[in-house]
Order: structure tokens, then sequence, then C-alpha cells
């Protein structure tokens, strides 16, 4: 099990840029097949972090009240209780998809933050004795739509400006904000980091991998990539730490040598030091969406501390 570091160096390290052998491109994914889940927060981030010099101190000091709340066991007592309005921008029908499908988004954010998932109780999980209720209710707050004649976004928040076409976010301080729009690139979807501007927070999703119904497509049909960016909106990392042998800032996972596609075999093991059985069923992998089914109790504690007072999230309270 890793040890959380905290000091600067190894933050800023951290921080550091990785190459992801994958090049982020404006294009028209609408008849697109991903084969493999593509997650672009890590590569927005190091934008940012280029963009705004102020970032990686912002990021290091939440490290510091994280790993702070953490150890004394300060966190958020309770259920609180998210607002989440979504911004849909689209050019299809298709692509407008139904309150229903967005429903059905909030109710699978609600069922894998409280432990409430069909498959919680997966019966050849080897991490069970860590798995985690995180506590965080989801509320359907408002719905935006926009038609748009734009047939992909990228990564670099243009669906988030007026003046690009897009949504402005709505109360971000006090909402999450949920951009469904065609990012490109083989990119399911990406999320700002805590510690980011207010003018760009939130998670943005395609429309074909949110929710579990209308134009859901497998095997990212099952809600989950919204289940991991809001993983990433509340300050968990890749799994893999998006490094090889990385580190997610997390004590109870075990270190991984890369991402896991798929649907990995019962007993997959790392190449990493000591060769460790992957946590690959966590959410913060990139397995498919039937293939993910869990949080770690320390990755729980993590979340939870950006919410507590102090925190970067503590007006969510």
């Amino acid at each position: 099990m890793k040890k959380i570091f905290v000091l600067a160096s190894v933050l800023i390290l951290g921080f550091s840029c990785q190459n992801e052998d994958r090049a982020i491109e404006e294009t028209n994914s609408k008849d697109l097949e991903v084969a493999h889940r593509g997650c672009a927060s890590d590569e927005v981030l190091q934008k940012q972090l280029i963009a705004d010099p102020g970032l990686a101190k912002r990021m290091q000091d939440i490290e510091l009240q994280t790993a702070k709340a953490i150890s004394e066991g300060r966190i958020v007592n309770g259920v609180l209780e998210i607002p989440v309005v979504f911004n849909v921008l689209y050019r299809t029908t298709a692509e407008n998809i139904s309150t229903a499908q967005l429903q059905s988004q909030i109710d699978v954010l609600n069922k894998d933050f409280n432990a409430q998932n069909s498959d919680y109780n997966t019966a050849n999980n080897p991490y069970s004795s860590v798995r985690a209720n995180v506590g965080i209710r989801f509320v359907l707050d408002q719905v935006i739509r926009k038609s748009t004649t734009k047939t992909s976004w990228g990564t670099n928040d243009a669906m988030k400006k007026t003046s690009t076409g897009g949504i402005a976010p709505t109360s971000p301080t006090t909402k999450l904000n949920y951009w469904v729009c065609t990012i490109g690139g083989g990119i399911l979807g990406y999320a700002q980091f805590p510690g980011g501007s207010s003018a760009t927070d939130g998670v943005a999703i395609d429309s074909k991998y949110t929710g579990t119904t209308g134009t859901a497509t497998y095997p990212f049909n099952l809600g989950r990539t919204a289940t991991h960016e809001v993983g990433h909106w509340m300050n968990l990392r890749h799994i893999w730490g998006d490094a090889t042998c990385g580190s997610d800032l997390v004590s109870d996972t075990p270190t991984h040598n890369a991402a896991n596609y798929g649907v990995p075999a019962v007993g997959h093991k790392s190449t990493c030091s000591g060769t460790p059985l992957e946590m690959y069923m966590n959410y913060m992998d990139y397995t498919d969406d039937r293939g993910m089914y869990m949080f770690s109790n320390g990755q729980k504690s993590r979340m939870l501390a950006i919410f507590n007072v102090g925190g970067s999230r503590a007006s969510f309270r």
C-alpha cells in the first residue's frame, strides 16, 4: 500500500506532464466507436498549470489541507447534497438527450457514491474490505439547452464560454455544472480539479456516455464516465497516478503500472515492485463501465476533505 506524500517537491512532480500516447483532436466523433475509455482531465490540468502560474501553489495548498483533514479525522458528517446543472449543447436531435436520460445519470451517481450500485457486492472483489460508501447525494437542479453548429468542442473549455458558443456555468461555487457535448478525439469526458477557475469549473461528458437510457452507448452505457469524472472534480487522481507505477496520493489503493481497459481477468497483477494485485474495479481506472464498481475508503477521505471547513469546495456545505 502506498503512503501519501505531501511534500511540495513530490506534489509538483506529481503535477508534471505525462505522455499519454494520445493526441487530442477537435474532430467530429459523432460516428466514432470508442473502444477504450478516454479521459482528458490530466491533460487539461497540465494546460491549466502552464496558463495559470498560481494554480500549482493553490493545488499544493489543497493537498496540505487534504492531508491535514484526513489525519485529524475532520471530515464532513452526514450526507452532503450537491445540485447538478446540466448544460446540453446539441447539434442533432440525438445529442439533445432527454431529461429522463439526464435523470438516469443522477440516479447512477447516487448509487455509486452511496454503495447502492447493484454490482457493489461482486463476489470476487479482492478489495471488498476497503470498499467505501462516500455518502454524497446528487440532485438534478436545472437543465439548460442550446443548439449549436459545432461538431466537436475539444478540451480547451470552449463549451463553458458564451464567447465561443458554449454555456457559462451556473453558480459554480455551489452547484456542479455538467456540460453534455461532443468533445471529439475519442475523449469520453474530462473534469476540472479543485483549485481551478470557477468560470470553467465542472465536468464535460459526451451525450453518448451520459446516463443509462436513450443514446447511452456500450461499453460506456452504465453512467460510470460521470462517476469517474466527478471523482476527479472531487480531487481523485487516476489510480495509476498518470505515470508508470505512479502515486494517486491515496493510502489504501495498490500501485498500478498503467491504466486497465475492458474488463481485466480476476487476479490481474501490476508489473510494479512487488507485483501487487491491481484495484482494476476502481472507478478511477479506465475499465469499461461494467468492470468498475467501487471507491476505496482512502478515496472517500480524500473526496470529503475538500468539502470540510477550509476545503477548496467548502462552499458546497
